[in-house]
């Protein structure tokens, strides 16, 4: 059961990425990287990373995926321009194709396991962890690496703020509502009633 889900995942791994690539539809294209990504997210889980796994689909599936498709679908882009315009860069895209798929195959062709490891024949010989995966990471970022975990998250907040701060403008010729005149208002001011005469307008 457990080589079947293997090969099974991996075959979604390979058709999502593939037709990512070719499907003429860009809405196509976006479910199949949700595919891509839910396959890659049962090979984390048949590796016992499971930590991992949820990233994968909380993050990238419940946000950058559905992100990309609400864009996708709400912009208006003539999408048969930049298909004409990619068609130009085609060649370029297939050289660098074939360097990097060089790349890989000098670094796998020379690829050696280190002394004292031994290389499982199957997933089956996999050994169990000695505890469950989120745990090892969360000893690993808030016991070894606590500092450098919380610094990492500072930064983040800093270049949160700093981006909001950069982009934000106040204009002045748009309406905006004013919180602490609407708590401080008198509400004896507030509504005026008038005896309007029937016939005649205000």
């Amino acid at each position: 059961m457990t080589v079947f889900a293997f090969y099974m995942f991996a075959l979604g791994v390979i058709a999502g990425g593939l037709f990512t690539v070719i499907s003429r539809n860009p809405v196509h294209s976006v479910l199949w990287l949700i595919l891509a990504f839910l396959s890659s997210a049962g090979l984390f889980v048949l590796l016992g990373a499971e930590f991992v796994a949820m990233l994968l689909v909380i993050v990238y599936v419940g946000a950058v995926a559905v992100l990309f498709l609400f864009v996708v679908m709400m912009l208006d882009i003539d999408f048969a321009q930049l298909k004409a315009e990619m068609a130009r860069y085609l060649p370029l895209a297939l050289l660098i194709a074939v360097v990097i798929l060089m790349e890989f195959s000098m670094a796998f062709g020379v690829w050696t396991t280190a002394e004292g490891v031994e290389v499982a024949q199957g997933i089956d010989q996999i050994a169990p962890p000695v505890a469950p995966n989120t745990a090892l990471l969360g000893e690993v970022l808030y016991d070894k690496y606590f500092l450098l975990f919380q610094l990492s998250g500072l930064i983040l907040l800093v270049a949160m703020i700093g981006a909001i701060v950069l982009t934000m403008r106040h204009r002045k010729d748009i309406k905006r509502q004013n919180v602490l005149a609407q708590m401080y208002r008198d509400p004896a001011k507030a509504m005026e009633l008038r005896d309007v005469k029937p016939g005649q307008g205000l």
